[in-house]
C-alpha cells in the first residue's frame, strides 16, 4: 500500500504561485503513474496532471501552461507547480498513485487510481 502526503497548499491572490507536494512512502518507480486531481465544493473530483515513471506527463486543458508536475530524480515525491492561478483553482488538491502506466488523457480519471493522499487546500482570491 503506498502513503502518500500532500503538503504546499495556502491561499493566494489572483495571478499567484503555489507548488504542491506529495511524498510517496515509495518510488513509482517504471510500474506506477501518478496524478493530482482536485475537488471544488459541489463539485466532482477532476484530475489536474498526472506523470507516469518513464516521466512523460499529460494535463487537463484547463491547466495547460499555467500548471507542470514533475517528480524528483528517486521517483518518491512529485511536485505540482501552479502559476497565475484564478479562482476557478479554488480546490482542495489531492495526490494519487495507481501500478500501471498511463500515457493519455485516460490516466486523468479518478477512478482509476488505488491509493489517495488526504488532501491540501488550494484557495485563491480575486
Amino acid at each position: 500500500q503506498v502513503q502518500l502526503v500532500e503538503s504546499g497548499g495556502g491561499s493566494v491572490q489572483s495571478g499567484g504561485s503555489l507548488r504542491l507536494s506529495c511524498a510517496a512512502s515509495e518510488s513509482s518507480g517504471t510500474t506506477n503513474t501518478r496524478g493530482w486531481f482536485r475537488q471544488a465544493p459541489g463539485k466532482e473530483r477532476e484530475g489536474v496532471a498526472f506523470i507516469n515513471g518513464y516521466g512523460s506527463s499529460i494535463y487537463a486543458d484547463s491547466v495547460k501552461g499555467r500548471f507542470t508536475i514533475s517528480q524528483d530524480n528517486d521517483k518518491k515525491t512529485v511536485y505540482l507547480q501552479m502559476k497565475n492561478l484564478n479562482p476557478e483553482d479554488t480546490a482542495m488538491y489531492y495526490c494519487a498513485s495507481v501500478p500501471r502506466i498511463y500515457y493519455d488523457v485516460f490516466g486523468l480519471r479518478p477512478g482509476i487510481y488505488d491509493f489517495w493522499g488526504q488532501g491540501t487546500r488550494v484557495t485563491v482570491s480575486n
